[in-house]
């Protein structure tokens, strides 16, 4: 049986370390693979979740982007349990686990990009040398092959697309119903990437209806102020993070994401497969998630009048609410399930 490693950059709370979670605990619960996780970072909290469901987790400690010594770490981690394929994500791990291939000839390496963000744009040149190492370059969506090939310049044989999952089954589902004040809500990192303030804008055009923004970051100082400046601190909330998605999904009856760019957007199907309608941006990764019209409503990028407006239509909807949540949990089982995903995972890593 194959010793695999999955290295990321972190294991903090966010859409890749869930990937990296779940990944590790299926393909071991599958017995496709002895499994055991690692990060260049310091342990967090996705590092406790792994460890609690019984897998080896290794933080290298790095110091930060200039702590050459977390390459040695890596060499020894890898030479010492005797791992013969190594699976890393995004850019820093790729390129940390590209160097170790240089002393670990005998080891199979794989990568995976999960973004398609533009900056910081030295990220792509970086990565375009790291992927000589890979074997495959393993991406979530279309959207991400594409910016993989053009900017990175990765050959197009190399990359293969294996969307992330959900577990349908373990994901309580919500009646499309409303109840009380209406409430809608962002998951997510508080980044500028994210369009956030489009959020904030957009409700501040409609009456009688709360917003709940769940997440941390580098942006809650400038989200705080310009609530207050709105005069919207009754009806925008900053909860902060949250463990799980599960936790916002239940208290909201709308998922909103009006970021500029995603890899995939894993909480989208998390919102479709509880039942959570959803409105976003038809931006690259989001739009190969979200069919417009079928299994949610995608607006354009920056657009906070337009963000506005399909708020209200789809709040005010009931008949095109059901719609969307019956379309949008049948294709997240049919496109998105980790029955469908898991082996496609299997069948590229060789395992």
């Amino acid at each position: 049986m194959r010793r695999l490693l999955l290295l990321n950059t972190d294991l903090e709370i966010g859409g890749t370390p869930k990937v990296v979670r779940e990944l590790a605990i299926r393909l071991r619960d599958a017995g496709a693979a002895q499994v055991e996780v690692s990060c260049l970072g310091r342990r967090g909290p996705v590092a406790d979740e792994i460890a609690e469901a019984g897998i080896s987790v290794t933080p290298l400690d790095a110091r930060g982007p200039s702590d050459l010594l977390v390459l040695r770490r890596l060499i020894r981690l890898i030479s010492d349990r005797k791992f013969d394929t190594v699976l890393s994500f995004l850019v820093h791990a790729n390129a940390m686990a590209a160097a170790a291939s240089l002393w670990l000839r005998d080891v199979r390496f794989f990568q995976s990009i999960q973004t398609t963000q533009p900056r910081p744009r030295w990220h792509w040149p970086v990565q375009g040398l790291a992927q000589w190492a890979a074997r495959r370059l393993i991406v979530p969506s279309e959207s991400v092959a594409t910016v993989a090939r053009e900017w990175a310049h990765v050959p197009g044989k190399k990359i293969v697309v294996i969307p992330n999952a959900v577990d349908v089954n373990e994901i309580a589902f919500k009646a499309a119903s409303l109840a009380g004040i209406p409430t809608v809500g962002f998951i997510g990192r508080l980044d500028p990437v994210k369009h956030i303030p489009d959020l904030i804008d957009a409700i501040g055009q409609l009456d009688g209806i709360r917003c709940l923004i769940f997440g941390e970051g580098q942006q809650r100082a400038d989200l705080a102020r310009q609530i207050a400046e709105l005069g919207l601190a009754d009806r925008v909330i900053l909860r902060g993070p949250i463990k799980g998605p599960a936790e916002a999904l239940s208290q909201i009856d709308l998922l909103v994401l009006p970021s500029e760019a995603e890899g995939f957007g894993l909480v989208l199907i998390e919102a479709m497969a509880a039942g959570v309608p959803v409105v976003a941006t038809n931006a690259p990764g989001i739009r190969d998630v979200v069919r417009d019209g079928q299994t949610g409503l995608l607006v354009p990028v920056g657009a906070p009048d337009r963000l506005a407006s399909t708020i209200a239509r789809l709040l005010n909807d009931a008949p095109l609410r059901k719609r969307l949540v019956d379309t949008a949990r049948a294709d997240v089982t049919d496109r998105f399930s980790w029955d469908s995903v898991l082996p496609r995972y299997v069948a590229t890593l060789g395992l």
